[in-house]
């Protein structure tokens, strides 16, 4: 009897430990908002809603984000990313099997960085990538071959059962499957108002430089009409709730963008993200993305639309060359008929409104 209370314990702080104690869970959507389903990495049928908890989904972002400034092909990313569930479980932790720590388990001790480079997660997947990029054709690899690679772990085909759910992962954080993660907030209040300056500093930092315009815009939030003297109205005026555009050079980065936003959501205290059509907020975060009456074109994004690196998306379908470019011949295999294909349009603007802290 006591072991049976121990065992469903255990189980509920699993579960706890999962979701967090605020009720806090992205999801990744294996039905697109196209309605068109992913397709298993073994190809055996259509995978199942991914779930993680959001400091797990700004890990995965992050992963992403650094394999897109790096022009790197989504197989480099589903690689990483498999790595990283099966080493962590995508959370950047300080311990480990002798030395490893971080998100991949790398060792100080190996000449992996110090423990506070390896702690740092763009720091950790810059490394990851570095030994990735020196597998010879690594994007035809086996996962678990290609892993094994870099990792030399005791347990290679570990990496393995995490390929169809890193892969829907890649799908939506490399901006190929629109609309299809998103995170709820579990009821959480945004608390601090927003930093633009954090904001831009995180995307630099992750996507870099050329990620963003000048400048910062605001935009008023809805005012209550107050009757009075002029200092009552002059109280009364609405704060400027920060509003920090992010140019989107094509319609699949702008949802690489989006996606990384909503999952940096909690960090950076963002309260509001637009983009081609689509809205998610942290008021109605349990309605994911919802659509909006602007229309897919004027945000230059819709449903089904995907694009490849022509249209803007950093990170490219497939890659058959060593160092990891992708050659355009390969780009509708991964990112093309299934999701609706690429097209010429610019890719309009991703909005990011911030919470004021009221």
């Amino acid at each position: 009897m006591a072991c049976a209370v121990l065992l469903a314990v255990a189980a509920y702080v699993a579960v706890r430990g999962l979701s967090g104690q605020d009720g806090a869970l992205c999801t990744v959507r294996a039905d697109g908002a196209d309605g068109k389903a992913a397709t298993a990495a073994d190809g055996s049928g259509t995978p199942h809603d991914y779930e993680l908890t959001p400091v797990q989904a700004q890990n995965a972002a992050t992963i992403a984000a650094v394999a897109a400034r790096r022009g790197l092909p989504e197989r480099a990313v589903t690689i990483a990313l498999a790595t990283a569930m099966q080493e962590s479980q995508l959370r950047n932790i300080a311990h480990g099997d002798r030395d490893s720590v971080g998100l991949f388990q790398q060792r100080p001790s190996q000449g992996w960085g110090t423990f506070e480079q390896i702690q740092d997660p763009v720091y950790s997947a810059s490394r990851f990538y570095d030994h990735l990029a020196e597998v010879p054709g690594y994007s035809r690899l086996p996962l678990t071959v290609a892993a094994q690679r870099v990792q030399r772990s005791g347990y290679p085909q570990a990496y393995a059962k995490h390929e169809t759910d890193a892969t829907l992962l890649t799908g939506a954080l490399t901006g190929r499957r629109p609309a299809t993660l998103s995170c709820t907030t579990g009821g959480r209040d945004p608390g601090e108002p927003g930093d633009p300056a954090q904001v831009r500093k995180h995307l630099v930092r992750e996507f870099g430089r050329d990620v963003l315009a000048d400048g910062t815009s605001t935009l008023a939030a809805p005012a209550r009409r107050t009757a009075g003297y002029p200092k009552a109205r002059s109280a009364a005026r609405p704060e400027a709730a920060p509003v920090v555009p992010v140019p989107a050079r094509g319609r699949r980065q702008g949802w690489e963008l989006a996606h990384w936003a909503v999952a940096n959501a909690e960090r950076l205290h963002i309260e509001r993200i637009s983009y081609g059509g689509f809205r998610w907020s942290a008021e109605r975060s349990a309605d994911g993305w919802r659509r909006t009456d602007d229309g897919a074109a004027k945000d230059g994004s819709g449903p089904g639309d995907s694009g490849t690196a022509e249209d803007g998306g950093a990170a490219k379908d497939d890659s058959t060359a060593e160092d990891g470019r992708a050659k355009d011949d390969d780009a509708a295999k991964d990112g093309g008929a299934e999701d609706g294909g690429a097209g010429g349009a610019a890719g309009g603007t991703v909005e990011l409104r911030l919470a004021t802290g009221h």
